[in-house]
C-alpha cells in the first residue's frame, strides 16, 4: 500500500504543478491593483509606490513572478500579504483553526444524522419513515446555506434570544463559561452546514443501501439464520459506503469553499472570509495560497478515498 500511496504522490505533482500556474496567471491577468488605496493617498508619494512594486515584483512578466513564486513555495516561504502586512502563512495559520472546528463539526454532525437515517430508510423503503425522511432532505438541499443560516438567526438570535448571530474569536475570559460561550456561537454555523450536508449524503446512503440489499450474497447471509442487524452492519453497509466515501472525499474540500457563505452570514473570521478579503482587495498572494490548498486538499482526498475503498473492500487491491 505504501509504494501506491507514493505512485499516486508523485502522479499528483504535475497536478499541481499545472493548476499552480492556471491560477498564478488568471490572478495575474485579473483586474486590479493591491496598491489601489496608496494611488489614491495623497500623502504617499508617486515614488514610494512605484518602489513596492518594485520590490514585490508587480511589474516584472508573468512567467518570472510565478518562477519567483514557485521556488519561494519549495522553501516554504507562502509570501506576504499587501494588505495585512503580514506574512500569508501566519495570517492562514490565524484562520484556520476555527474553519477546522466548524467544518469538521459539521460534517461529524452530518454523518451522524445521515448514516442511521438513510439506512433506516433503505431497510423499510416507502414507509412513513422513509417517506417523512426523504421530504426533509429535499427540503434541505433545496434550500441555500445562507438562507437556512438567515432563517436560524431570525430565529434562535432575534425571535428567542437563545443564540448570538455574531462570531467573536476573542470572547474574554476562561474556564467552562468561556468554553461554553464558544459553544454557543458555533451550534448554528454547525448546524447549517452540517444539516444540509447530512440532507445530501442521506439520499446517497440511502440509494446505495438499496442497491446492496437486494444482491445475492444478502440473501445467502440470511438464508444462513444470521440476524437481521448483522446482515445489515456487517453484510450491506459496510458495501454500500463505498461510493459515499467517494462522495464525502470529493465534497471536503469543497465545504471550504462552501464554508465562505455560512462564515460571511455569521461573522466567522476563518478561511472563507479571509478569502472573500483577498479577492476583494487583490490581495494576490493570499488568494494564491488559499486556492493552491485547497486544490493540494481535493487530490490529497481523492487518495484516501482509494485508500479506504481497500479497508471496506477486501477485494480491492492496491496495484
Amino acid at each position: 500500500m505504501l509504494q501506491y500511496v507514493f505512485r499516486r504522490l508523485l502522479i499528483a505533482i504535475p497536478s499541481l504543478i499545472g493548476i499552480s500556474v492556471v491560477l498564478f496567471t488568471v490572478l495575474a491577468l485579473a483586474p486590479g491593483d493591491p496598491f489601489e488605496e496608496l494611488a489614491t493617498n495623497p500623502s504617499v508619494p508617486p515614488e514610494v509606490r512605484l518602489a513596492l512594486r518594485q520590490q514585490f515584483g508587480l511589474d516584472d512578466p508573468v512567467w518570472q513572478r510565478y518562477g519567483h513564486w514557485a521556488l519561494s513555495m519549495l522553501k516554504g516561504d507562502w509570501g506576504f500579504s499587501f494588505v495585512s502586512r503580514i506574512d500569508v502563512d501566519t495570517l492562514i495559520l490565524q484562520r484556520l483553526p476555527v474553519t477546522i472546528v466548524i467544518i469538521g463539526a459539521s460534517q461529524i454532525l452530518a454523518l451522524l444524522v445521515a448514516l442511521p437515517v438513510g439506512v433506516l430508510a433503505a431497510v423499510r423503503p416507502y414507509s412513513w419513515f422513509d417517506k417523512v425522511a426523504s421530504t426533509l432532505a429535499f427540503i434541505g438541499f433545496s434550500l441555500p446555506t445562507f438562507f437556512t443560516g438567515v432563517l436560524f438567526i431570525l430565529f434562535f438570535s432575534i425571535y428567542l434570544g437563545w443564540l448570538p448571530f455574531v462570531f467573536r474569536a476573542d470572547i474574554p475570559g476562561s474556564g467552562l463559561p468561556w468554553i461554553w460561550e464558544h459553544v454557543k456561537q458555533s451550534i448554528m454555523p454547525i448546524t447549517v452546514l452540517g444539516l444540509a450536508q447530512a440532507a445530501s449524503w442521506m439520499r446517497y446512503i440511502r440509494s446505495s443501501v438499496l442497491d446492496v440489499i437486494r444482491l445475492d450474497y444478502v440473501t445467502t447471509a440470511r438464508s444462513k439464520g444470521l440476524t437481521e442487524r448483522v446482515v445489515i452492519n456487517k453484510h450491506v453497509v459496510r458495501n454500500a459506503l463505498i461510493p459515499v466515501v467517494t462522495l464525502i472525499m470529493l465534497q471536503l474540500p469543497q465545504l471550504f469553499g462552501g464554508a465562505i457563505v455560512t462564515e460571511q452570514i455569521f461573522r466567522i473570521p476563518g478561511i472563507g472570509s479571509l478569502l472573500i478579503d483577498a479577492i476583494q482587495r487583490s490581495d494576490t498572494p493570499v488568494i494564491m495560497a488559499v486556492t493552491f490548498v485547497l486544490s493540494a486538499l481535493v487530490i490529497l482526498f481523492n487518495l484516501l478515498a482509494d485508500v479506504i475503498y481497500g479497508w471496506l473492500d477486501p477485494r480491492i487491491s492496491y496495484r
